[in-house]
């Protein structure tokens, strides 16, 4: 089992459930379950199907370390998420957040060993930002110039993908990484609207159109930093 995918259909099999039976208690398509047997659990589910699984989630991820919290959990069902999950940052009383970063690698989000960005804990705390749903990506495109600076450091939410009008959401597009305001119709098309209105168009994305072309919101954008590229002369 080397992928995170390849984890997920194992649990799959000991538990007994098919792909179609567990992508319709987690309310997404088996076209959803088959990507995430292919291109790996998206980060953004980590943290619910390993609490699901009783598994934890750095195994889920990479394989590495115990598999289960402890043996008398082994092998349990999935199960509904908590009704009262911890508060966020419970156990994370520092000053400081360490929020890891990542990079884009084949299509799929992979850690950068020994690099990472500190964070004040309490405005994690106030944004009501999980520590473990935290991390920093790159700014690649210019599209939402001024506003993010191409290469500026971003800080994602993980935990946060629903949809509120106008926020900013790093997003998957056919394995590239995009930065983007976004906005959601109630018949379900996806709006994605640049800071730079003069130089990129508004795109629209039907339910249909989102699943083809493999269109998924990593998380919600809560912060973002860079430094000017050199000193005024």
């Amino acid at each position: 089992m080397n992928t995170s995918g390849d984890r997920l259909k194992a649990l799959l099999h000991e538990c007994g459930l098919s792909a179609s039976a567990f992508a319709a208690q987690r309310s997404v398509t088996p076209q959803h379950v088959n990507n995430w047997f292919k291109r790996g659990v998206p980060l953004a589910r980590l943290d619910e199907l390993a609490d699901l699984f009783c598994v934890h989630r750095r195994w889920l991820r990479t394989g590495e370390g115990p598999k289960h919290p402890n043996p008398v959990q082994r092998n349990c069902p999935p199960r509904q998420a908590p009704a009262n999950p911890p508060s966020p940052l419970s156990a994370h009383r520092a000053r400081q957040v360490k929020v890891p970063f990542f990079e884009l690698q084949n299509g799929l989000l992979s850690p950068v060993p020994s690099k990472h960005l500190r964070l004040p804990a309490k405005a994690l705390k106030r944004l009501g930002v999980h520590a473990d749903n935290a991390i920093c990506l790159a700014m690649t495109a210019n599209n939402m110039v001024p506003q993010v600076p191409l290469g500026a450091t971003l800080a994602v939410d993980l935990g946060m993908t629903r949809v509120i009008e106008g926020e900013t959401y790093a997003l998957l597009h056919n394995g590239a990484l995009r930065v983007n305001n976004l906005s959601l119709s109630p018949q379900g098309t996806l709006y994605l609207r640049s800071h730079d209105r003069r130089n990129y168009a508004v795109e629209r994305y039907t339910p249909a159109q989102r699943q083809a072309q493999g269109l998924e919101i990593i998380g919600w954008v809560f912060h973002w930093s860079h430094f000017r590229q050199q000193r005024p002369g």
